[in-house]
């Protein structure tokens, strides 16, 4: 039973998906293979053979609510209720005692329902899981293509403007194919640690997953978090192994390497026992065997899927319609889009609902607007959705993520609410920093959104939508509002979208969240934890030693070591999450920029408190003065530092203008300008020639700045400074910290 009644409170749904039918109503469920038999058949039958089967079908589920024949439905409620009030007739017309219009109206209702019935169980839903670049989207592109969909360009289903720029998958996105008779759903998910929030939401929507692994890379970081969250969803991953028409590639290994992993995980014998394929998604193809790899298209994949992933599991059409909101989107003319799948029964555009929150409270009545569906590259308008499809629902602009979209029937006492749908939970945040208002000289130049009370609707507004994020008031009181996430690169995606936006605001250095638990042997007694992180790390051998160096002055312990093809060392080591604070740029300079970091998160540990990482850079070179950089003064101040600024930008005093080569921080003046005389001189007419200024993106600015520091956002500038702007406040401020 998937919708039940609420009188005094909300009930519990067990873990995977539907609560437990109340005793006397709809008490004999037809079994899934009663189900799946008979819409095998109901092509076949004759008219009424047709009507025996929907009463003997209606009979077994036993009386439903008469919800739809009061709503008039077309196509869906109404064929489905038509069934109930003669289902005796039905019967008798079967066994050859007529019935005039009862039996014609009860083999028009029993035909709609196994034909309702037959759709579901020809549906299909798989998540794409991988490590970040391991080839997820480029495969969707040539499955689109071999279903025949047109494509114009490659990676066509990173549709978002950031995600066209990075050249990576930052929102999990859904499409449909047709493979014969079958309609596969496909969710193409991100592969970055800081995005694992969109692969766990959506695992809850799928019954089936293709794990994706580079046959040269073998398993990473993000191929163990993916695979963990899929297996405990008691999901049973296909295998592909992808660019095994690269020279470096050894299938047999990366094969073995999987399987140790799932073994790893604790995966059941029945998963463990998973088909492999191999593929070049690059060149169009999988295989079976490596025998017929190099040649053909993207059928052998689609047979696996219809074959390996079970129809959706405990979709029942006739129950009451039930719906789960796994992700939300705007439009400009349709509102708030609610993209889910249909837990149970069946929906028609039009027709009243009910909001129930993830705790079981009721939010708000609704009605359906429109049903959406993405086939291919395109968004239809459907007529209606049966049990187990992934569709998006307009119309309801107060639904949130994780929130239940019912009915209930009319019999319902006064004050009734259906039973929210079970919610896959998501990992809690690692990290926060706190969105303030721009306080500096230059304020309100660039941006239009400036005060804290939209700053705050907005950053509630992306908390509703982005399930990963969350949102409190700062606990300075200064108005400003602390943002919970995964890492810096989640953080940054939020600050860009924002500043696109038109907004304007500081924000400060992350801070790594703890909890506390109890010490082990003494219960009383309680320990502060803190996330750990698995880093994956890949460099040129000349390189191992000054990174090891660096890992090891932040507390990582190595777990592994691999020498790959090219003179390149793979290193896997466990660091806690502040240790990863302000390391990516000092990784990339000690590199060359030629070291590949990934990371996933592992557990919640105890750290040390004399494991602290030391400090993640150099002092800084802070301006003086206000107003626009001179050639002639950066000149002077390059022998002190790296800048940051060119000639003719606009600085302020309190801004950082620099890296200082010195361990404390110096104030300068960049705006110092050449004094004009009379006298010439060959020095004196020497052109200016400056050092290109090394460019600060928001991830590394916002892993650069320290405790004392801001990063000032805006949209066309990012800008460091201090927290407080007065040189000599600064000073007093510091001397009464120690």
């Amino acid at each position: 039973m998937l919708l039940a009644l609420r009188h005094a409170g909300p009930r519990v749904l067990p873990r995977g998906g539907l609560a437990a039918p109340p005793a006397g109503r709809w008490p004999a469920a037809a079994s899934a293979a009663a189900t799946a038999a008979t819409a095998a058949t109901a092509a076949t039958m004759p008219t009424t053979a047709a009507a025996a089967a929907g009463a003997a079908l209606a009979a077994r589920r036993g009386p439903l609510p008469p919800l739809a024949a009061a709503a008039g439905l077309p196509g869906c409620r109404r064929s489905l209720a038509s069934t109930r009030p003669s289902t005796a007739a039905a019967g008798a017309a079967a066994a050859g005692g007529g019935g005039g219009a009862a039996e014609g109206e009860a083999a028009v209702g029993g035909a709609a329902a196994v034909a309702i019935a037959a759709e579901s169980q020809r549906l299909r839903n798989v998540a794409i899981i991988a490590h970040v670049d391991h080839g997820k989207t480029t495969l969707v592109d040539r499955v689109l293509r071999d279903c025949n969909v047109s494509i114009t360009s490659d990676r066509v289903m990173d549709r978002n403007e950031l995600e066209k720029e990075r050249g990576i998958t930052i929102m999990s996105k859904v499409t449909s194919v047709t493979h014969g008779e079958h309609r596969i759903n496909v969710i193409d998910t991100p592969g970055h640690a800081d995005l694992g929030a969109e692969v766990e939401r959506v695992l809850g929507l799928v019954d089936g997953a293709v794990l994706l692994v580079d046959a040269t890379e073998g398993p990473m970081a993000q191929t163990k978090f993916v695979l963990n969250k899929a297996l405990a969803r008691g999901i049973r991953p296909l295998l592909v192994l992808n660019k095994v028409d690269r020279d470096t590639a050894d299938p047999a290994a990366v094969e073995a390497a999987v399987f140790d992993l799932f073994a790893s995980l604790d995966a059941t014998d029945e998963q463990l026992d998973f088909t492999t394929l191999y593929a070049s998604a690059k060149q169009g193809w999988t295989a079976a065997t490596l025998d017929a790899a190099g040649s053909g298209d993207m059928r052998p994949l689609l047979d696996a899927i219809v074959s390996h992933v079970p129809p959706p599991r405990g979709a029942d059409t006739a129950e009451p319609f039930a719906f789960l909101a796994a992700m939300l989107s705007r439009d400009p003319y349709l509102g708030r889009i609610a993209t889910g799948r249909v837990a149970a029964g069946c929906v028609t555009p039009g027709q009243r609902v009910v909001l129930v929150a993830s705790d079981g409270t009721k939010r708000a009545d609704g009605r359906v607007g429109k049903i959406l569906a993405t086939r291919g590259l395109s968004t239809e308008e459907l007529p209606r959705a049966v049990a187990g499809d992934i569709v998006s629902l307009t119309g309801m602009d107060a639904i949130a993520v994780g929130d239940t979209v019912a009915v209930l029937p009319d019999n319902s006492p006064a004050g009734a609410v259906p039973v929210a749908l079970y919610s896959v939970p998501i990992d809690p945040p690692t990290v926060s920093v706190i969105f303030s208002v721009n306080e500096s000289p230059l304020s309100g130049k660039d941006g239009t959104v400036l005060t804290s009370q939209k700053l705050a609707s907005r950053l509630a507004l992306e908390a509703e939508n982005n399930v990963s994020i969350s949102v409190s008031p700062s606990a300075g009181g200064d108005e400003a509002t602390e943002v919970y996430g995964r890492g810096e690169l989640q953080l940054g995606i939020l600050i860009e979208q924002l500043r696109r936006e038109g907004l304007e605001f500081a924000v400060s250095p992350p801070r790594v969240l703890t909890k506390s638990a109890p010490k082990p042997g003494f219960p009383s007694e309680t320990v502060t934890l803190e996330p750990w992180e698995e880093l994956s790390v890949e460099v040129d051998e000349g390189h191992t030693g000054l990174v090891l160096d660096k890992l090891s002055q932040r507390y990582a312990t190595v777990l592994d070591t691999a020498t790959l093809p090219g003179g390149r060392s793979r290193l896997k080591v466990l660091i806690p999450a502040r240790g990863l604070l302000g390391f990516r740029p000092i990784f990339t300079a000690d590199t060359r920029g030629s070291g590949v970091l990934h990371r996933s998160f592992a557990h919640w540990a105890e750290l040390p408190a004399d494991a602290l990482p030391p400090s993640a850079r150099k002092g800084v070179l802070v301006s003086m003065a206000d107003g626009m950089t001179s050639a002639y003064s950066l000149a002077t101040l390059e022998a002190r530092g790296t800048l940051f600024v060119r000639p003719r930008e606009e600085v302020y005093a309190g801004m950082i203008i620099g890296e200082c080569s010195r361990g404390s921080d110096i104030d300068v003046n960049p705006v110092r300008a050449k004094q004009l005389t009379n006298i010439r001189t060959h020095a004196k007419d020497d052109a200016v020639r400056l050092s290109p200024p090394r460019a600060m993106t928001l991830e590394t600015a916002i892993g650069y700045v320290q405790t004392d520091e801001l990063v000032e956002v805006t949209p066309t500038k990012v800008r460091l400074r201090k927290r407080i702007l007065d040189a000599a406040m600064r000073l007093r401020a510091s001397k009464g910290r120690r």
